[in-house]
């Protein structure tokens, strides 16, 4: 992908500091904004690790984690292991999956009784449009296959579960880099747990997401909300609500390796399921039991999931009138397959007896299949229900 660069100058006129970024000018006052929204954004550290990648991770006590300043958890009790575990029917047993680190590894961990957390900088805020909205999800972006409206931008190319009750999934996701046109544009491969429509919106999303606004380089995230996106939904922890339990994991840190096409494949896996004993929606990534979002922060996700859904997503700005060439997945369509195409295999949703099994009734879409499609793998195998996905996005059949 290109990187987005910025230039920062300290410029006096008539007694004002202004600070130019990528074209934007800031007053002093707007300065002083930006220092006190990263003085609340991070949280004082008992260790801080500089990552060769240039993040900044800090070690920060578990009970003084962002989740907090929500208001319904001020008086939160931390749950630091879920009550059980989902059981699995045994239909295949999934090949062992390459252990995947984040950067940061390299130069130390976090010690115990404490939470690793990306630090926010200055450069980060001054890539966002507006720092009311830094961090936040589009309230329009979840896949509607029967609604979909495309000056909206987003497209997507998707398998789907629906017409049931579902308390989580597990998926294992392929993970690339892909080259993402403008900075304005993201490409992503997640999954979405989702109840409610409109208002009533409430969904669980975690995978790994390639957005120059937020973060110029790849990296996972979850997000969870209870009014449709409007006030509520958000990136990682850069608003309250996710309770980190794990000192390994950083929510948002920059994975180390990616996938070559052609050549090795490397994966994540996700476990996400309701704790039905507390309400909370528990959240594994790899062999990583990495947090939890507190039942008391939904909705309709109260009473499980109508939907789960697995894919990827693109922003399509359109810039100069054209499609935009931000690849979904690899960049490559799903025909070519394997080392070639990016894939989501092994997909299971947990049903009401805490069993994990695979769905039914399965559907699958693209909205612009000459730009992105979605390929059914091979069934009857160690990779269980499977799909490849993807695109390089603008090309002849897709102007």
């Amino acid at each position: 992908m290109r990187m987005a660069s910025f230039t920062v100058a300290l410029m006096v006129i008539a007694a004002t500091i202004a600070i130019r970024a990528d074209g934007h000018e800031f007053s002093h006052h707007q300065e002083v904004k930006i220092l006190r929204h990263l003085k609340r954004l991070n949280k004082p550290a008992v260790k801080s690790i500089k990552s060769e990648d240039g993040d900044v991770i800090d070690c920060v006590p578990i009970t003084n984690q962002p989740a907090f300043d929500h208001p319904l958890l001020k008086h939160h009790t931390i749950q630091m292991r879920p009550s059980f575990h989902p059981k699995s029917d045994s239909t295949y047993i999934k090949k062992e999956i390459k252990t995947i680190t984040q950067v940061w590894h390299n130069a130390g961990e976090c010690p115990g009784n404490t939470v690793p957390i990306r630090r926010t900088k200055k450069e980060d805020l001054l890539r966002s449009k507006s720092m009311k909205r830094f961090g936040r999800k589009p309230h329009y972006s979840i896949p509607r296959t029967t609604t979909f409206d495309p000056t909206k931008g987003h497209q997507y190319a998707i398998m789907g579960a629906r017409n049931g009750r579902f308390y989580g999934t597990e998926v294992v996701i392929n993970l690339w880099k892909p080259y993402v046109q403008v900075p304005d544009e993201f490409s992503l491969a997640q999954t979405w747990i989702a109840s409610g429509s409109g208002s009533t919106l409430n969904t669980i999303e975690a995978g790994w997401q390639v957005w120059s606004l937020l973060h110029d380089l790849l990296f996972d995230f979850m997000q969870n909300h209870r009014d449709g996106y409007r006030r509520t939904g958000c990136y990682n922890l850069l608003c309250s609500g996710f309770v980190q339990t794990s000192n390994r994991y950083s929510v948002g840190g920059a994975y180390n390796i990616v996938s070559r096409y052609g050549g090795t494949q490397y994966e994540i896996s996700i476990l996400i399921w309701k704790d039905r004993k507390t309400g909370n929606w528990w959240l594994r990534v790899g062999k990583d039991i990495i947090g939890y979002w507190p039942g008391k922060l939904f909705t309709s996700l109260g009473n499980g999931a109508t939907r789960v859904q697995w894919g990827g997503e693109i922003v399509n700005l359109k810039t100069g009138g054209k499609h935009t060439s931000t690849d979904m997945g690899s960049g490559h369509f799903a025909n070519e397959g394997y080392k070639k195409a990016s894939y989501v295999r092994n997909l299971k949703i947990v049903d009401g007896t805490n069993t994990l099994r695979e769905p039914k009734s399965l559907y699958y879409f693209a909205d612009k299949h000459n730009c992105y499609n979605v390929k059914t793998g091979n069934a009857g195998t160690s990779w269980g229900i499977n799909f490849f996905y993807g695109g390089p996005g603008r090309n002849v059949k897709c102007p």
